[in-house]
């Protein structure tokens, strides 16, 4: 591992790279601390510590913080996603948007310049039900001494701003950096509280509300639940191809055999992020519609840590889990192109019925890619709350002692133990280890995966 990151700093296109991805990182933290004008940060912190393990305790996490501060980036790069989630909706519906979907590098780069307009409308709604929401907190102080439009258009101005600058840092990210920057901008924001959990987990050792068996218990549980994480991504359905041989002037081409690789979990953590977006939209339209009684009776039903509110989160991951693969990857096109080549499965024809062969596979390695994504974002948040069903009368009150108290106890100290977030730092953190791995064995150099010294010349 030592000599993996002295290679990484020894390639000099690579260490810019990566210098430049901690530049950009940075400048991320930073806006993630400096305020919105107009906000009384003494009432802010007295309210945000009444919201903890709610919906905007969850937002929280992905902002990196920057909510509970309502900072210039407290809207973070949600509003990016809900548009790319609408724009990969319209691309199925929409003609236009799927003829442009084919079109190559000029047709993404349109869809993509859709998905920037996209975010800043999303980010104008959101920082205006942002705005109105901060206005009517009166307990336990006022958040907005001086209200009215001049502080709403100033929220809005600057947490859309902020939102766009965002969006062009994981964009440039992506472009001269290493690993998806949307993906590292959500990422730095969830492990920004490592430090603070390792301390509150410290201080609970001291008090004695936690012992050292318990810590060392979930750890284990953690590290179980990280290698299971691990070996998913990993998993894939290897499918025999074998190319005839052509023989083409005095060459002969083909003849040998090779392998299609089909992921257990080809869509990555890209479903549990769309899901986790969709499934609170209706606490967030209860949250600025707090009149609307019929809406607030919904929002009861739905709300963080309600079982329906799990209900529906397994089947928007499941849902987004077979978009996203029908998007990516096309079984007839793939067939196509192994006939065009030569190539075939062994024991199935060529063309059509390979294609259906390539459907039928790839259906059931969604369906359990889907099923392992949703055990993992939802079962410790589950864990987490509990059997929390309170106020709905046909589910009963709350069970109470569900879970041993060192459990629940535990997983309340650490954060890393919601599903979600847990997921997305493993896979985020795969991808950009196997890219920076990629690019140490291009160079002749040996990556994370091996031990040893540089192969070969340097540079």
């Amino acid at each position: 591992m030592i000599n993996s990151l002295r290679n990484v700093f020894a390639i000099p296109d690579l260490r810019k790279r990566v210098l430049f991805t901690f530049g950009l990182l940075a400048v991320y933290r930073i806006g993630c601390i400096i305020p919105v004008p107009g906000v009384d940060p003494q009432a802010l912190l007295q309210f945000m510590q009444m919201t903890q393990g709610t919906l905007l305790g969850f937002f929280n996490t992905f902002t990196g913080g920057s909510l509970e501060k309502i900072a210039i980036f407290a809207l973070g790069i949600m509003p990016y996603i809900t548009a790319s989630i609408i724009l990969q909706l319209l691309t199925v519906v929409w003609p236009y948007l799927e003829k442009l979907s084919k079109e190559g590098e000029l047709g993404r780069r349109k869809i993509t310049q859709y998905t920037r307009y996209g975010t800043v409308v999303i980010s104008i709604i959101q920082g205006t039900g942002i705005a109105l929401f901060l206005e009517s907190v009166r307990q336990p102080a006022v958040l907005v001494p001086d209200g009215g439009w001049g502080f709403r258009a100033m929220t809005v101005v600057t947490l859309t701003t902020g939102t766009a600058f965002i969006m062009w840092l994981g964009e440039q990210i992506s472009e001269r950096g290493i690993g998806n920057g949307i993906s590292l901008i959500i990422f730095a924001g969830i492990v920004v509280g490592l430090i603070p959990a390792i301390g509150s987990t410290i201080d609970s050792i001291r008090r004695g509300d936690l012992s050292i068996v318990t810590v060392v218990l979930l750890l284990v549980f953690m590290v179980f639940v990280v290698a299971f994480i691990v070996y998913m991504e990993r998993a894939q359905r290897r499918i025999p191809v074998q190319y005839a041989k052509r023989v083409v002037g005095r060459k002969v081409y083909g003849g040998q055999s090779t392998y299609l690789p089909l992921r257990v979990n080809t869509g990555g953590v890209i479903p549990v992020i769309f899901a986790s977006s969709v499934v609170t939209v209706p606490s967030v339209l209860g949250g600025m519609f707090q009149g609307n009684q019929w809406l607030q009776t919904v929002t009861d039903y739905v709300r963080y840590g309600q079982p329906i509110y799990y209900f529906l989160q397994i089947v928007a991951i499941v849902f987004f889990a077979y978009f996203y693969i029908s998007i990516i990857f096309n079984p007839a096109d793939v067939a196509e192109n192994m006939r065009k080549y030569g190539g075939f499965i062994p024991g199935i024809r060529p063309g059509k019925r390979t294609a259906e062969y390539l459907d039928r596979i790839l259906t059931r390695l969604t369906l359990v890619g889907a099923l392992y994504l949703a055990l993992v974002a939802v079962l410790p948040e589950f864990l987490l709350t509990g059997f929390n069903v309170g106020g709905i009368p046909f589910l009963g009150p709350k069970i109470e002692g569900a879970f041993p108290d060192w459990f629940t106890q535990g997983l309340g100290i650490q954060f890393y133990f919601g599903g979600t977030s847990l997921l997305i730092v493993v896979g985020v953190a795969m991808d950009t280890i196997q890219q920076v791995e990629s690019q140490l064995v291009m160079r002749n150099y040996e990556g994370f995966m091996k031990r040893g010294r540089i192969r070969g010349r340097r540079g």
